[in-house]
């Protein structure tokens, strides 16, 4: 079914490789931010602060497994987190109000300062780079660095019938809905992923379809986009317009990537992220 290859090449719900086993040096808790108890995993001891922002749905178990286990431990401190709504950063139920991207980034840079990090870099995957763009863009005083892959500035008429294509999951393999509906029952993971397609849809109604388009401009910490040029959800003119817009920005393109290149290939995009940012 075409689901089934959108999906293995997207969120990935169906792959093994988004149950990387972690490594145990993880700690967990959670925060009071913004009004929200905010979970968290965090690894290493490196004086370099990282937070990893997951993708729709995502959380820092399900989408981070191969960094928070290996990424440099004593260059960096890794930080997973949950966004409110999702994983274990309930209640609250998940909502899409129009400013839900905002709300994610102030939640996630609020979340770093109160585990006290001043300073710290951004990986951010999917929507997840979108919150992370929007942070770089309103917070550049306490970003180092962004890394973002499978992300988009705007929603196009053709990023519509994407979305439209992987609506029902009713329509998914009984695989591919099994850790999603483990992780919120199977009627709360429909209904979420289907207020995530409303509220992802109401860009599209912007002038532009602008997400964050512009913001792209403020954004002024170095920049690396990572693209995978078989991602069948992120068409590579996205990939382009924030190369374009993000002044000094680089792009790395990996021919046989999908959607998910940190999990799929993840030793490569450890070394890539890591020599980005240890370069000077």
């Amino acid at each position: 079914m075409a689901v089934d290859f959108l999906f293995c090449g997207h969120i990935c719900f169906c792959c093994d490789c988004r149950k990387q086993k972690r490594a145990s040096s993880v700690a967990s808790g959670r925060r009071r931010v913004n009004g929200v108890n905010l979970y968290y995993e965090q690894t290493g001891r490196g004086k370099h602060a990282v937070l990893l922002l997951p993708g729709a749905l995502g959380c820092s178990r399900t989408d981070f497994g191969p960094q928070l286990k290996s990424l440099n431990k004593e260059r960096y401190t890794v930080v997973g987190w949950d966004p409110r709504g999702y994983g274990q950063s309930r209640p609250p139920a998940r909502d899409f109000p129009p400013d839900f991207f905002e709300r994610d980034a102030k939640d996630a840079v609020d979340l770093m300062k109160a585990l006290g990090f001043g300073k710290f870099s951004l990986l951010g995957w999917s929507d997840g780079g979108i919150t992370a763009m929007i942070a770089a863009a309103r917070h550049p005083h306490v970003i180092s660095k962004l890394v973002v892959w499978g992300a988009n500035a705007f929603v196009s008429q053709q990023d519509l019938t994407l979305y439209n294509a992987v609506r029902d999951v009713s329509k998914w393999s009984a695989k591919m809905r099994k850790p999603m509906e483990e992780l919120y029952g199977a009627e709360a993971f429909a209904e979420t992923w289907e207020a995530w397609g409303d509220g992802i849809a109401q860009f599209a109604k912007r002038p532009e379809g602008s997400i964050c388009l512009e913001l792209l401009p403020l954004i002024s910490c170095p920049t690396f986009i990572i693209h995978g040029e078989k991602d069948p959800m992120v068409p590579s003119f996205h990939p382009q317009c924030l190369l374009k817009h993000i002044k000094g920005s680089r792009l790395h393109l990996m021919p046989e990537g999908k959607h998910n290149i940190h999990l799929r290939y993840a030793d490569e995009f450890n070394k890539l992220v890591e020599d980005f940012l240890e370069d000077n």
